[in-house]
C-alpha cells in the first residue's frame, strides 16, 4: 500500500491511535437497528448501516446485498440496497439509480413480516424514490425529509431514525440553499442530545459534523470531530471527516493528522475494492490545503505529486483530480505564472472550469491581459454550459453571476487598470459568498478583495477586509500574511506584530514558505 508522506502517517497513528496497516474488522461504531429479518443476518445488517452512516457507500451496498442473499425475505436488506446509492450530500441519483432504488423498496414492501417501524422506514425511502420524473431534486429531498420527520415522531427512541432525519435537514440546506442555517440548527438540536446519549454511534457524530460545517456553527462540531475517528477507525471517511471542522477552525496540525490517516486508509480500501479513489483524493485535497496553510510548501507539493499514483484512477477522473491539486498549489502560493500556464486537463468541458478560472487569474495577475481575456472567454462558455447542465440535471441555478466568473472578471479589470470596476466585482463576489457560505477549503473572495486593495496601496481598507475573511476562515496563511503587511503599511505596528506572531504560531514543523523569512525578520526587529 502506498502511503502519503510516511513520517506524517506515523504522526497521525501516534496521535489518534489508528494503525491503518493493521485494520481490525468491525471498528465501524455501534448502531441499534432491530429488524424482523433472520437473526443470523442481524450483524450483517448492522455493519451495512454503520457503513452507510459513514458514507462508505460501495461497501455498504455490498454488505446489504450479502444480507439479502443470506435472507431473501429480509426487507431491511433491500432497504439498505436502495439507500446506499443515495449519496445525500455528494451527488444526486440519476434516473437509472432512482428506478433501481424504487425496485428495491417495492421488493421490500412485499414482505409479510414487516413491523410498523420497518414500514415507516420503507415509506420514507419510497417518498424519495417515487416514480414521478417531474419532481425536482429539492422536492424529492423534501418529500424524504417530511417522511423521516413522521418516522421520527412515531418512534422517538429510534436514534437511527433521528440521525437520518437530521441528515435530511442538512441535505435540504445544501440542495435548496433556503433556510440554510435554520435547517442546520434544527439538525443540531436533534443530534446534539443524541451525541450525549449515544456516543458510539457513527451516524450521529458524522451528521453533527456536517450540520456544523459552516463558519458560524463550526465550533459546535469540534467535540464530534475529535471523537468520530475513534468511533469508526475502519472507515476512511470517518478518519477524514473531522478535518472539515479542523479546517473551518484553522486547526492545521489536527487536519493534517486526520487526512494523512484517511488517505492511507482510503488507498487500502480502493485496493480491496470496497471503495473508489474519490475518498483518497478528497483526503489529499484537504491535506494539501492544510500543509499550505501551515506554511509547509514542500509537503503540499509532495501531496500533489503523489496524486499521480492514486490507485483505482484513470482517464478523466485522474486528470480532473490532479488538476484540482495543481490549481490549489499555484493559487495558494501566488505563483501567478504557474497558474497562467496550468495545462487544461483532458476532461469534459464542464470539468475544465476551475482550470480556466485559475489560468485567467494567473494571467491577469502576471500582467498578461491578452491571455487573461482568452481564458476568461473560455470560462464564460463553460459556466454557461455548466449552468445549463445543472438545470437539465434538476439542480437549482442562481440567477446571480457565478462567483468564479466574477473573480476572474475582477482580476482582468484590475490588470486593465479598471480598478473601480475590479473592486466592485470582487466585493460583489465576496458579499455573495458571505451570504451563501465560504467553501471549507479554497480561497475566499473576501481575501481576494483584500489582496486587491493592498495592491492598490489602500492598506487600511485591505486590513478591514482581511479581518472579516479571517473571522470566516481562521488562520489562513495568506490572510494572516496579508493582514500583517497591511497593518505594517498602515502604521499599525501592534496589529502587524499580532498577525505576524499568529502566522509564526500556526506554521508547522516543516514550514518553508518564503513569506516566513519576512515574518521572522519583523518579529526579531520588534523584540530588539
Amino acid at each position: 500500500m502506498r502511503r502519503i508522506g510516511r513520517p506524517a502517517v506515523l504522526f497521525a497513528i501516534c496521535c489518534i491511535a489508528i494503525p491503518v496497516s493493521a485494520r481490525v474488522l468491525g471498528q465501524l461504531g455501534k448502531v441499534n437497528f432491530p429488524t424482523s429479518c433472520a437473526p443470523e443476518v442481524q450483524a450483517t445488517l448492522e455493519k451495512g448501516l454503520a457503513l452507510l452512516h459513514s458514507f462508505q457507500y460501495l461497501e455498504s451496498e455490498q454488505t446489504f446485498t450479502e444480507a439479502a442473499k443470506q435472507d431473501p425475505q429480509c426487507a431491511m436488506a433491500h432497504w439498505g440496497k436502495a439507500m446506499a446509492p443515495y449519496h445525500q450530500l455528494w451527488d444526486f441519483p440519476q434516473a437509472s439509480t432512482l428506478k433501481k432504488g424504487l425496485d428495491e423498496i417495492e421488493q421490500a414492501q412485499k414482505s409479510s413480516s414487516l413491523t410498523d417501524r420497518e414500514r415507516a422506514y420503507l415509506a420514507a425511502a419510497a417518498a424519495f424514490y417515487q416514480d414521478n420524473p417531474k419532481l425536482s431534486h429539492a422536492e424529492r429531498t423534501q418529500a424524504y425529509s417530511s417522511a423521516l420527520a413522521k418516522l421520527h415522531g412515531q418512534f422517538p427512541e429510534d436514534n437511527e431514525a433521528a440521525a437520518f432525519y437530521a441528515l435530511s435537514l442538512v441535505a435540504l440546506a445544501d440542495v435548496e440553499h433556503l433556510d440554510d442555517l435554520a435547517n442546520r440548527k434544527k439538525a443540531i438540536s436533534i443530534l446534539d442530545p443524541l451525541f450525549r446519549r449515544d456516543p458510539g454511534n457513527p451516524g450521529i457524530a458524522h451528521y453533527l459534523i456536517h450540520a456544523t460545517d459552516v463558519p458560524e456553527l463550526a465550533p459546535l462540531g469540534l467535540e464530534a470531530a475529535r471523537r468520530y475517528a475513534r468511533i469508526a477507525p475502519d472507515s476512511s471517511h470517518a478518519l477524514h471527516m473531522p478535518s472539515h471542522i479542523f479546517s473551518r477552525l484553522g486547526l492545521w496540525q489536527e487536519s493534517i493528522a486526520s487526512n494523512v490517516a484517511a488517505a492511507a486508509s482510503a488507498a487500502h480500501a480502493t485496493q480491496m475494492h470496497t471503495a473508489d479513489a474519490h475518498y483518497q483524493f478528497h483526503a489529499m485535497d484537504f491535506l494539501a490545503y492544510a500543509y499550505l496553510q501551515s506554511g509547509e510548501e514542500a509537503k503540499a507539493r509532495q501531496v500533489a505529486a503523489d496524486g499521480k499514483n492514486v490507485p483505482g484512477t484513470r482517464g478523466e477522473e485522474a486528470a480532473n483530480r490532479q488538476a484540482s491539486l495543481d490549481i490549489a498549489i499555484a493559487l495558494e502560493l501566488h505563483r501567478w505564472k504557474d497558474a497562467a500556464a496550468l495545462p487544461v486537463p483532458a476532461v469534459r468541458a464542464v470539468w475544465q472550469d476551475s482550470t480556466y478560472w485559475a489560468r485567467a487569474i494567473g494571467a491577469a495577475r502576471s500582467g498578461d491581459v491578452a491571455a487573461a481575456k482568452m481564458d476568461l472567454k473560455k470560462l464564460k462558455k463553460i459556466v454557461k454550459a455548466r449552468e445549463a447542465h445543472s438545470k437539465e440535471s434538476g439542480y437549482e441555478v442562481s440567477r446571480e453571476k457565478a462567483t468564479d466568473l466574477r473573480e476572474a472578471e475582477a482580476w482582468l479589470a484590475f490588470a486593465e487598470g479598471k480598478t473601480d470596476d475590479a473592486v466592485k466585482e470582487l466585493r460583489a463576489a465576496a458579499d455573495r459568498q458571505d451570504a451563501k457560505g465560504v467553501d471549507t477549503i479554497g480561497i475566499p473572495a473576501r481575501e481576494m478583495l483584500a489582496d486587491m486593495l493592498l495592491e492598490l496601496k489602500r492598506p487600511a481598507e485591505a486590513l478591514a477586509e482581511y479581518k472579516i475573511a479571517l473571522k470566516e476562515s481562521p488562520n489562513r496563511f495568506d490572510a494572516l500574511y496579508g493582514a500583517a503587511r497591511s497593518a505594517q503599511a498602515a502604521g499599525n505596528s501592534a496589529a502587524a506584530q499580532s498577525f505576524y506572531s499568529k502566522l509564526a504560531e500556526i506554521s508547522g514543523p516543516g514550514a518553508d514558505r518564503p513569506e516566513l523569512a519576512e515574518t521572522k525578520s519583523y518579529l526579531a526587529r520588534q523584540s530588539n
